[in-house]
């Protein structure tokens, strides 16, 4: 019988899944920031760059209190990727911090290591934001969600 519906491609194994997430939650742990991840097969007619600040927007990642979100974004067929960060961390860091990063996760992606190439890069990110937005036990809060997002 024909479908209609296709079942959605998984980019990572249940067990890599958990490692990124887990990466995730570890990097928030001592920082008010927030880091999401955002994977999809393609980033067509767009930089990797412009695809994920208007991730960044759709996701309403702006909306944190201190504008220190960033979304690693990764488009695994295209072979693209990038690090987003809010005006909050970005003004702390600067540009040439978010190309080290990408650098590193793409020397990862070169060895086919996906998983551990995100994971590091959310360590790495979660460790700037602990830098630069310490965690505050008094106002603290989750304000995004961990779990990775799969686009189309």
């Amino acid at each position: 019988m024909f479908s209609l519906f296709r079942k959605k491609k998984k980019f990572f194994s249940k067990e890599e899944n958990h490692f990124i997430v887990k990466a995730i939650r570890q990097a928030e742990k001592s920082t008010s920031g927030e880091v999401r991840v955002f994977v999809e097969s393609h980033c067509s007619w767009m930089d990797a760059i412009d695809r994920a600040a208007e991730i960044f927007f759709l996701l309403k990642m702006e909306k944190t209190d201190q504008r220190n979100a960033v979304l690693v974004y990764i488009a695994i067929k295209d072979r693209q990727l990038a690090v987003y960060g809010d005006e909050g961390i970005h003004h702390q860091v600067g540009s040439e911090y978010w190309n080290n990063l990408v650098q590193e996760m793409l020397a990862s992606f070169n060895r086919n290591n996906y998983a551990k190439g995100i994971a590091e890069c959310v360590i790495q990110v979660g460790d700037a934001l602990k830098t630069n937005f310490p965690y505050n036990s008094d106002t603290d809060k989750n304000e995004l969600p961990d779990e990775i997002v799969f686009g189309r």
